[in-house]
């Protein structure tokens, strides 16, 4: 795991509960548990302050590292998308971002794809991408910062169900991501059972933690969040999810408890 992305899944899975900050001895001492060092923490973390994802103060002879607002935005963002997974009766409805980006601009063509993906839609074509989620507003409000693309938003209905499947199927490539995670399910399941997580050692528990989101996490961003009705059958996405959330949870006590004793020992 790359020190960056233990620093946000610490943040955002333990330390933002915890008034969002932390000394940096503290910090040193968790990304321990990962195997990183303090020289590296500290050139991590100086470069993400640059970046605007902490604020830094002194208390005392410490440096104290805190969320900034960018990166509570953004932590908000992931918890929903990694752990409130959506399960609403679709209503049928496809929601359509049509655009068009001067062929100079090829940088912005990159930034309004990133930001379709990010918010659930897929190509249907190149200039035309699809939802089943009503996130038009959404689309509308992140795409207004990309000033030389044109865009046009429509709601849509096929001409039936197979029509739809056959849509979502150009739309995202469903037979990867149900073998990707068919494969998961295999991992998980192969974990210890949810008793036996939840009362490891707290530095154990909380690697183990930090790890399944790891794991987990790259999965709701390549998953648009499909209702049933568009799914292949015996779809595997629903069991992973199932099984990530109870060990996710069992993990909880004893990392939490780990970190609070960690923050406790260099609080002066």
């Amino acid at each position: 795991m790359k020190p960056r992305s233990v620093l946000f899944d610490l943040y955002g899975d333990h330390l933002r509960y915890l008034g969002g900050a932390a000394r940096m001895q503290a910090l040193g001492e968790l990304l321990g548990v990962f195997g990183i060092g303090e020289s590296t923490a500290r050139v991590v973390l100086s470069r993400m302050r640059r970046e605007g994802w902490f604020a830094t103060r002194r208390d005392g002879r410490q440096t104290v590292y805190e969320l900034t607002e960018q990166s509570w935005r953004l932590l908000d963002e992931g918890r929903a998308r990694i752990l409130d997974r959506g399960h609403a009766e679709w209503d049928g409805e496809w929601r359509m971002v049509l655009y068009a980006v001067p062929e100079a601009e090829r940088a912005e063509r990159e930034r309004v794809r990133r930001a379709l993906s990010w918010l659930g839609f897929g190509p249907l074509a190149p200039s035309v991408w699809l939802s089943p989620h009503p996130r038009l507003s959404a689309a509308e409000e992140t795409l207004a910062g990309t000033p030389a693309t044109r865009v046009e938003l429509l709601t849509a209905r096929s001409h039936g169900r197979e029509a739809d499947r056959r849509m979502a199927a150009r739309c995202w490539d469903l037979d990867t991501l149900g073998r990707d995670y068919a494969e998961l399910v295999t991992e998980l399941e192969n974990l210890p059972p949810a008793a036996e997580l939840a009362t490891l050692p707290g530095a154990e528990a909380l690697r183990r933690r930090i790890g399944l989101i790891s794991a987990y996490r790259r999965f709701p961003f390549r998953d648009p969040d499909l209702p049933a009705e568009l799914l292949p059958e015996s779809w595997p996405g629903a069991r992973a999810h199932a099984l990530f959330l109870a060990a996710h949870e069992a993990l909880e006590g004893p990392a939490d408890r780990y970190v609070r004793e960690v923050l406790d020992r260099h609080d002066p």
